[in-house]
């Protein structure tokens, strides 16, 4: 397994557990951290023994979003040209724009497992995961409008979808806290937990039992969720039709029939 300077990475039993391993700095998004985790997704994408991702945060926190001295780096970088500046700007913002689309673009699907801070860009981290959980004393915050910014990787277009847009706009506005019962009351989480000890074992037995399905199945099913976000009904129904022409061809559908008329447990190739 490669070593990362920002990321702590397992595979075990097909579940791939990547941790932002930065503990002693809140886990903040550093230089690393941007280019490390695309590398990341792209080799859970092309390993087939992984079939679900844990994303986590080692110590007491999440994360507490972006490095502020990556921030500071940026600012020192700017000229006297306006516009010069302005195109350097948007080209950065691109880049970690993109290191968070391959985890919303990833096949697999992640699992978000939360403690202690979520701030800033771990909002953006977590809106582009398929689902998270926390733990009680979780913290959640938009916190770039502090900062004198608008949040600019993610959160703004994908929160909408998950905790509707006129509570995103309340937090986006405010950046005031929301804890994790309050986060699970308006949907950015599907559950809480106690503690850290329990969110594990959850998560992990979630991430196991979505592992013993289909890949196949798990995939196509990723695919058409993603494709309705930008789609009718009935491009949806088209894109599933075909889709599942080909993918209905697969031995999974036999093995998984197989398993259910023996009352067996299948078991798939990767």
């Amino acid at each position: 397994m490669t070593q990362y300077q920002a990321f702590r990475v397992e595979l075990k039993d097909r579940v791939a557990h990547v941790a932002i391993h930065r503990p002693e700095k809140i886990n903040a998004m550093n230089a690393a951290f941007w280019d490390e985790i695309v590398d990341i997704f792209r080799w859970v994408d092309e390993t087939d023994e992984a079939r679900v991702v844990v994303l986590s945060g080692d110590g007491q926190h999440f994360s507490a979003g972006i490095d502020l001295q990556l921030l500071a780096q940026a600012a020192t970088q700017l000229g006297d040209d306006v516009g010069r500046n302005a195109d350097r700007l948007r080209r950065q913002i691109l880049k970690l724009q993109a290191s968070f689309n391959v985890v919303d673009e990833c096949r697999k699907p992640v699992i978000a497992a939360i403690q202690g801070y979520c701030l800033g860009g771990a909002i953006d981290l977590i809106a582009a995961c398929d689902m998270r959980y926390c733990t009680l004393d979780a913290q959640f915050s938009i916190k770039e409008i502090d900062m004198g910014m608008a949040a600019d990787v993610g959160t703004l277009q994908r929160l909408p979808r998950i905790i509707g847009d006129g509570m995103m706009r309340e937090l986006a506005y405010t950046g005031r806290m929301v804890d994790g019962r309050e986060a699970q009351a308006i949907g950015l989480v599907n559950r809480t937990y106690a503690d850290r000890g329990e969110l594990t074992d959850a998560v992990q037995a979630l991430a196991s039992e979505i592992a013993a399905k289909s890949p196949i199945a798990i995939r196509g099913t990723k695919q058409m969720i993603r494709y309705m976000r930008d789609h009718r009904v009935d491009d949806g129904l088209e894109y599933i039709a075909t889709w599942n022409a080909a993918m209905l061809q697969s031995a999974d559908l036999k093995v998984a029939m197989a398993a259910h008329m023996s009352k067996q447990k299948p078991d798939f190739a990767d």
